[in-house]
């Protein structure tokens, strides 16, 4: 990644109230980006998004992502050099509630940013980013490679691979025929693993339930202890973005399509591992126990391949399992005693670009 390139970019956000939208938009403003956020209220109580006072560095609109004629007209108007669509329902738990909600949000609402964005006559880059969970869960115990078959068990992870085939058909029907008017755009996905940062307060989420366990003296339940996942710091996820859209920008044939960006084979871990690790700031043993509720059926191990990105973006995670969580236990442990929730957010992000 190329910190100068950012400078002066517009950069369209959709869901920047969110979790990772929140660190991402504190990240451009500090490399001099001008950050457009597009998104409802942020999604949980408390949020990052409120205690970093992100609406202080991002021209925030206030808005539906499925709001056809609302999203056009704010992209139109800003004319974004950069759009990361990051706004989703992203809870499996959630979705499997609610899953008409869900489809409407991951699926309509993709349509409308890139229809949206296909009207524009600059060069743009999107990144739509969708998650780890697209591939057809065949039980494998090797890792998801980019050009396994979508598919999807639960409305999460199915929502999220419709929305890939939405961002398909966008890019082969407007944004890659020669008679196109946007020649300029480029478009990929970005299926990112389980993320871990401070500030995160998405519910039924493993890091948010454990920190609010230990901080009260308690052992977490784990309704899946054994499921393993491709964890990794919020700052490797979005690092894995900003070096996409750049090499979108600067060669939109070559980048467009799908990447994995996800942690080495040894950071894919059970949940009871990463409870554990997060535990030790608050010195809690046991560190979980076996939920009692009955939940929906997850995928027990998921693992992603990130060879392609490595490879041919020079991206790598820098944060290892142990660091990312310490970061993470730090970041809440020091908030927990009064610490601002933006100057620790600063802190590490200039800690992570100076590694």
């Amino acid at each position: 990644m190329n910190p100068q390139f950012w400078r002066n970019k517009r950069v369209f956000l959709s869901g920047h109230t969110g979790f990772k939208g929140s660190w991402l938009s504190l990240w451009l403003n500090q490399l001099g980006a001008r950050v457009y956020g597009y998104s409802l209220p942020p999604p949980t109580q408390p949020s990052l998004y409120e205690q970093a006072d992100i609406h202080e560095v991002v021209d925030s609109i206030n808005g539906d992502v499925r709001d056809h004629v609302r999203v056009t007209d704010a992209v139109a108007r800003i004319a974004p050099e950069i759009i990361i669509h990051l706004a989703a329902q992203s809870v499996v738990l959630n979705a499997h509630r609610r899953p008409i909600e869900t489809y409407s949000t991951n699926v309509i609402g993709t349509a409308c940013v890139l229809d949206a964005a296909r009207r524009l006559t600059g060069t743009c880059a999107i990144v739509n980013v969708t998650t780890d969970k697209v591939y057809e869960d065949k039980g494998w115990l090797w890792s998801y490679r980019e050009n396994d078959a979508l598919g999807g068990h639960e409305p999460y992870s199915s929502s999220k691979a419709c929305a890939e085939l939405v961002a398909q058909a966008f890019r082969q029907s407007y944004l890659s025929n020669p008679e196109s008017r946007t020649p300029c755009i480029a478009l990929a996905n970005a299926r990112a693993g389980n993320v871990v940062g401070g500030g995160d307060w998405t519910p039924h989420q493993l890091v948010p339930e454990a920190i609010d366990a230990f901080s009260h003296g308690r052992p977490v339940a784990l309704r899946n202890p054994q499921a393993i996942r491709p964890w990794q710091h919020v700052l490797d996820c979005l690092s894995g973005y900003m070096t996409l859209a750049e090499a979108l920008y600067r060669d939109a044939e070559h980048y467009c399509g799908n990447w994995n960006f996800g942690p080495p084979d040894t950071d894919m871990q059970p949940v009871s591992r990463v409870a554990e690790a997060l535990s030790r700031r608050w010195r809690i043993h046991p560190a979980w126990v076996p939920a009692t509720h009955t939940y929906p059926s997850e995928t027990v191990e998921l693992r992603i391949n990130s060879e392609k990105a490595v490879r041919e973006l020079n991206w790598t995670r820098k944060l290892p399992l142990d660091m990312a969580l310490a970061w993470t236990a730090d970041w809440f442990f020091r908030h927990g005693n009064a610490e601002k929730a933006r100057a620790l957010c600063i802190e590490q992000i200039g800690r992570y670009m100076s590694s």
